[in-house]
């Protein structure tokens, strides 16, 4: 019998700053509250209650949208390097999209505030040395 560990043990590292462990909640988040219209309007497709063509369209858009922060999520949870890219995308995507909700007005304008305040706070966490460290971007890296 093998006491070898498995190589997905080795790679999560030890202890994650809780920095980047929020960054990859919020991440989550973002990419949950994408998914659910989403499949959503792949139910109205399929169940014939809007024209089928734009429901499925839209929502198989929306679920691909949903996969960009759900897989930097998990990249950020292992701390892989190559997430923070992802996830600073996502960032800068959803701020014009927030400004889009709040133009519309009314019951938007909570939905814009929350997008607009977890755009900036997953950006703020993830540019922090701690998580930037973490991910073996920051200052210890450019020494070597």
């Amino acid at each position: 019998m093998s006491t070898k560990p498995s190589p997905t043990a080795s790679a999560v590292p030890a202890a994650l700053p809780r920095r980047l462990t929020a960054a990859a909640a919020l991440a989550a988040l973002e990419g949950l509250a994408l998914a659910g219209p989403g499949v959503a309007d792949l139910y109205m497709g399929i169940a014939g209650g809007a024209d089928p063509v734009q429901a499925l369209t839209g929502g198989i858009t929306l679920l691909v949208l949903a996969a960009l922060p759900l897989v930097a999520a998990r990249g950020l949870l292992l701390g892989r390097r190559w997430s923070r890219g992802p996830a600073l995308i996502t960032q800068l995507m959803a701020l014009p999209v927030a400004w889009m909700l709040w133009t519309a007005g009314g019951a938007m304008k909570i939905a814009a505030v929350a997008l607009a305040l977890a755009a900036v706070a997953v950006t703020a966490l993830l540019v922090n040395p701690k998580a930037t460290e973490a991910l073996g971007i920051g200052p210890a890296e450019q020494t070597r």
